[in-house]
Order: structure tokens, then sequence, then C-alpha cells
């Protein structure tokens, strides 16, 4: 990450309404004109675009496109998630990052942490499946010490979903629909996806990690041509790049405003809201777990976050796990 002093000079070139000499920045910082020019080049490497001549000085033309928590803060309004970040240009998987940071430190202090990653190598999703998780989306894995008995932890990933589909619908006017368990659509393909991991011992959760993968400026021509017809991403909906830090942030902010739902025993409210976005319920499904497959209309969710599917001979079945498919 960027040295303190660079984004220092980032705020005053933000702030200047025209270029700056370096002698300038160097007297209201303290610091060699050297170390400006430095600074400068180390902001550029970040992805600002920074004009300089030898008459005006230096020029802030374009801010960073990557998810910088600078550009992130700026824009984000929450209580505790999110305030703190770790940034990465590119990790095997932001939920192994989580991990190891759980197991070597204060998770009570971590509470709310967001770990982002430019990219993934080895991004993983449900049942250990590969999760490709190129540049211009969003990567991350938010670690919490959740308030929330352990009969109902499924709720976090409730609220999770809860907030992407929102995120997207205020910030892009897409009808964004949740698949359960844990999809997020937009139309018949998929945009976004959930992953929740636990660690607990007994009713005592110890800590969650909640991993997010929503592609977001990521073209569909990246995407395998056996894909295409199953996924999309919102710039391919929009038409054009969007930016990534205002969504992320109004993101972030959904969540916690649910997860704050959920630990003060708003259940029902969450199930409803769920409810009313899902395109899972009413629909006919295909149910594929690890020990049977089987056919049914979905008719509800439970509390703890379980399908009822209502099979063809009538009887109801309740599916804690398994993959969905819509039919």
């Amino acid at each position: 990450m960027l040295p303190e002093s660079a984004f220092k000079v980032l705020e005053i070139l933000e702030r200047a309404e025209g270029a700056l000499s370096g002698e300038t920045i160097s007297n209201e910082l303290g610091i060699t004109r050297s170390a400006v020019w430095k600074h400068i080049n180390e902001l550029r490497m970040m992805g600002y675009d920074i004009s300089s001549s030898q008459k005006e000085g230096y020029r802030l033309s374009q801010p960073s496109a990557k998810l910088l928590p600078y550009e992130i803060h700026k824009k984000l309004r929450t209580q505790f998630i999110g305030k703190k970040m770790r940034y990465f240009e590119n990790t095997p998987s932001t939920i192994w990052v989580g991990k190891q940071l759980c197991s070597e430190g204060d998770v009570d202090k971590m509470n709310g942490l967001v770990i982002i990653a430019e990219e993934q190598t080895g991004g993983v999703g449900r049942m250990g499946r590969a999760w490709v998780s190129p540049s211009g989306g969003i990567w991350i894995t938010i670690v919490l010490k959740p308030c929330i008995p352990i009969d109902h932890i499924f709720m976090v990933t409730m609220a999770g979903s809860i907030a992407v589909a929102r995120a997207i619908r205020k910030e892009f006017n897409l009808g964004a629909l949740i698949k359960w368990p844990n999809d997020i659509f937009i139309g018949n393909k998929k945009v976004a996806g959930l992953l929740l991991e636990l660690s607990a011992e007994s009713d005592v959760v110890h800590h969650c990690l909640l991993s997010i993968g929503i592609d977001v400026n990521v073209p569909v021509t990246n995407f395998a041509p056996d894909l295409r017809d199953q996924i999309t991403s919102i710039c391919a909906e929009v038409g054009h790049k969007v930016d990534r830090a205002a969504f992320l942030a109004r993101l972030l902010k959904e969540f916690e405003s649910h997860l704050l739902l959920i630990e003060s025993g708003e259940y029902d409210t969450i199930i409803q809201e769920w409810k009313s976005i899902s395109c899972t319920l009413e629909n006919r499904v295909q149910i594929r777990t690890l020990k049977n497959s089987f056919e049914g209309e979905a008719v509800d969710i439970d509390e703890f976050g379980a399908l009822i599917i209502k099979k063809d001979n009538g009887k109801l079945e309740r599916v804690i796990a398994g993959d969905c498919y819509h039919q």
C-alpha cells in the first residue's frame, strides 16, 4: 500500500482548483521536492492520472479506478463495517487472508474488517468450486464477530444477499434478485455470489467470514464462451464501466444496517425482505444434495434459512444445503 504521505499529496491535488508546483506541495507538507516527485510516481503506479509540466506543475486529471481503501472511505457511511480495510493487488483468496488474520490476531478488534483484492488467483465458491475472479470485479471478505445465536448464523448470508441486491438496485436501477442459497441474478444470469465460513464450537460462534464476489467492471468477453449465457456483469448491463468504490461503500452500508437488524433480533424483518426479492420462491426447482436429487416447487424459506420444497407427491421437504436449479 501507499505510504500515508503519498495520500497527503493526493489530498492537496484533489483540493486544488488548478495545477500546483512541486514547491507549493513540498512547502505545505514540509517535505522535499524530490519526495513530492517520488509520491507523485507512487500515485501514478496506483492508477491516478497526474499530469505534470515544468511551467504549471502537477494536476490530478483522473482518480484511480482501483478499489483503494482511500477512495472507498471518502464515500463510506458505516459505523464499523469497513472502517478497517486490507488491500491487495492480488491474492490467492481473500477468505484465505481472513483465516490467516483470525488465527494470528484478536478477532474482537477485527470485527468489520474488509479484505479487498483487485484479483484472486485461487478464489473459492460453494462446495470448494473454483471462483474466477479477474480484475474489475469486487472480491472481498468481511471478518465478523456477530452477536447472533449459532442457529441463526445463516442470516449473515441472508443479510449479505439482501445488501448486494439492494445496492445493485439503488446504485444502477437494475432488478437484481436473490437465488437460494447465495447467488444474485440479473434476469436469468448470475452477477454475484456469497460464501460464509464459520468458526464455532458447541453453541459459541468465534467468528465468521463472509466472502462476496461481484462481476462489476468485467467484460462478458472475459468469461469462458460456455458461461456467457449464464453470467453477466454490472458494466454489461448498464453499458459502461461504473464507480466500484461508490458501489462498494453503498453495499457495506446496506450490509451493516441489515446485520444490525439481525443482532437486535429482527429475524422476521430480514426473512420478509429476502422473500420480497427472491427469484426462487414460487418457482419449480431441482434440488441436488450430497445424498439425493428431487424436484418440486419452492414454497417458502424458514427462519433458519432452509428452503421448503413442495414435492410432486405433495410432501414438504426442508433443504438446509444443496444446489438449486430453476426449471
